[in-house]
Order: C-alpha cells, then sequence, then structure tokens
C-alpha cells in the first residue's frame, strides 16, 4: 500500500436480490425463504477480490443472512474484515416504531456477536433510512451499545435522503458515538452521491474517481465507498413485472461492476470503517451535531 494516499472506507452491504427496498411491492418477506440464495458464492466472490488487493473492508450484515450463513460470516471474519449490523430483515426505519427499532438492532448485533466472537461497533440503515423524520435511532443506537452509524445519505432522492444533514463525520449527541453520512461531494453548492451502489454503475467510472479524488484530496476527508453482493452477479434471476424505473436502477451495468471494482481497488488504498474512521475520529474529535434538526 502507498503510504502517500489517503485511506478510505470499503463497505459491502449483505443482503440478497430479492431483500432490496425497491423490490418490497413485488417480493413479500414470506416469500424470501422460497427464493435463490445467491449471497454465499457472491460474498466469497468478494473475499477473493478484496484479498487479490490486500483489502480490508467493512460488511454490513442482515441478521436473516447471518442466521441462514454462519460460517460465511465467520469466514469473513477469519480474514481481518470487520463485521457491523445491517438490522435484521432490511426494514427501513421510516417503518419502524422506536420500540420495534430497539428490538431489530439488539437482536441482530446478538446474533452477529454470538457468530463472530467479536463485538459489533456499527450499523447501517437499510437504504440509508435515518433522516430528519427519525433521529431518535442514533440515539437508540448508542443505547444499544453501537457505537457508530454510517446511515445517513446528504443528498436528495426519491427513496432516502437528508441532504441539510452534514456531509462528513459528526457526533449526534455529543459523546462518542459517531454518524458517518456516505460520501457525496459537492458542486455548484449541490450534494452529488459518490459513496458508490448503482450511482457506480449508473456515472462513467472517471467521474466517480474524479470525484473520489476531490474528497480526498480537496476536502481533506475520508471517502465511504458501497455496494452490494448481488451487484457483481448479472446471472441472477430476474423479477417479472417490475416497473421500468426499478428495473434500470437494479439491473443497470450488472455485468461491468465487477471490472470497475478492480479498477477502484487498484486506484485508492481502502479500509475497515472502524480502522480507518472510528478510531482516529476519537482521537481528532468529530464535531457535535449542531447542523442536523
Amino acid at each position: 500500500m502507498s503510504m502517500s494516499r489517503p485511506r478510505n472506507a470499503m463497505t459491502v452491504d449483505v443482503e440478497d436480490y430479492f431483500q432490496v427496498s425497491a423490490f418490497e411491492r413485488y417480493i413479500g418477506r414470506e416469500a424470501w425463504d422460497r427464493k435463490e440464495c445467491r449471497v454465499e458464492r457472491n460474498v466469497d466472490r468478494i473475499l477473493e477480490l478484496f484479498d487479490r488487493h490486500a483489502v480490508r473492508g467493512t460488511f454490513f450484515t442482515l441478521g436473516w443472512i447471518a442466521e441462514r450463513y454462519p460460517n460465511m460470516v465467520k469466514r469473513l471474519v477469519a480474514q481481518g474484515h470487520e463485521l457491523a449490523s445491517h438490522g435484521w430483515s432490511h426494514v427501513r426505519v421510516t417503518q419502524q416504531q422506536p420500540d420495534e427499532f430497539r428490538q431489530d438492532i439488539r437482536r441482530t448485533k446478538a446474533l452477529l456477536e454470538d457468530i463472530s466472537g467479536q463485538a459489533v461497533i456499527g450499523y447501517r440503515a437499510a437504504s440509508y433510512s435515518i433522516d430528519a423524520s427519525n433521529l431518535w435511532a442514533l440515539d437508540a443506537l448508542e443505547d444499544s451499545g453501537y457505537r457508530y452509524s454510517s446511515s445517513i445519505y446528504p443528498i436528495r432522492h426519491d427513496l432516502y435522503g437528508m441532504p441539510d444533514a452534514p456531509r462528513f463525520a459528526f457526533r449526534p449527541s455529543g459523546g462518542d458515538f459517531l454518524e458517518f453520512p456516505v460520501t457525496t461531494v459537492r458542486v455548484a453548492n449541490r450534494n452529488l452521491p459518490c459513496g458508490g451502489g448503482g450511482w457506480f454503475r449508473f456515472v462513467p467510472y472517471a467521474g466517480m474517481r474524479w470525484a473520489m479524488r476531490r474528497v480526498n484530496n480537496t476536502d481533506k476527508e475520508t471517502a465511504i465507498f458501497y455496494f452490494h453482493p448481488w451487484e457483481i452477479d448479472p446471472d441472477q434471476p430476474r423479477q417479472a413485472g417490475l416497473d421500468a424505473k426499478t428495473r434500470f436502477r437494479h439491473y443497470l451495468n450488472l455485468e461491468r461492476m465487477e471490472a470497475r471494482l478492480e479498477r477502484l481497488l487498484g486506484d485508492f488504498d481502502w479500509g475497515r470503517m472502524d480502522e480507518v474512521l472510528y478510531w482516529p475520529a476519537l482521537r481528532h474529535p468529530a464535531p457535535e451535531s449542531s447542523d442536523v434538526q
């Protein structure tokens, strides 16, 4: 690894193709066990990809997945990756009452820690669904033993987003608990996404690379990148009856994703969320959440 380049945070949201929020209208959770589950083979491919590039990352994992594939979870931890929580069954925080949310995050944390034998300190909400309407969720996470979240996306989007949130790390309560918003680039007084997911498959690679370099070199900040195991799986079963927007977003450029990831892993240096963001932030305090309403 080149010591002259900043280290960024590589993250994977461990869910399968049929569990994405955009499919909620088409695939009920009661049908999940009848679907062909491809997450284990795809995670193993990701582990091989990361190993080739000597990358260690953070895997935000659904409890539903971990319960069915505990050996997969043990493999990723054994290879030096951070295990973190993605909630139990990909229910958006905007669809949960506070008591439901607390039960969900505590159940998931307990299972992941039981499987891995390690403390789980990180959380990412399904579809970045912590926003101005439910900031109580950050207090619930802290009270439940989590140390950080990466659940806010400071952009405007039809499915999620909190455009007025800070772009970089902040302390919601003024204590040691931290929120790490997904990375955006500031262009013409607007936040544009450059943290991964469907945007990474849609925008030309050179544009995404430019944006992340700007975050590193101009903002002097660590970038957070995320993707899903199903995004490297162009052969996944196709869901019939999708509306045009959902079909476009989900299936766009899946066949190119793995090659783009290869380039990204070579063009930047990467590490785990806890190692490149959480522990350094404790040594160099992030601002409090005065800008978050």
